[in-house]
């Protein structure tokens, strides 16, 4: 269930709203004369960054040593 206030009343109880924001998890609409403006949402959780990548490396072997077929342009 989305929660509405008026501008007038963010305008007024901005950082407690924001707190609560933060503290439920649950998003608020801002609206002016009944009509919905804004949507403030809280930030998403921050991923731990380690092994954050773990998994999305493949090994596809040397490919640093020369090749053993001789190329065309090296004739």
């Amino acid at each position: 269930m989305q929660t509405a206030i008026g501008a007038g009343d963010f305008k007024a109880r901005c950082l407690k709203l924001l707190d609560e924001v933060a503290a439920t998890r649950e998003p608020l609409v801002i609206t002016k004369h009944g009509k919905a403006v804004a949507k403030l949402v809280p930030v998403p959780a921050e991923a731990e960054l380690f092994g954050a990548m773990a998994g999305s490396v493949h090994h596809e072997g040397d490919i640093v040593s020369p090749l053993d077929n001789e190329w065309e342009a090296s004739r």
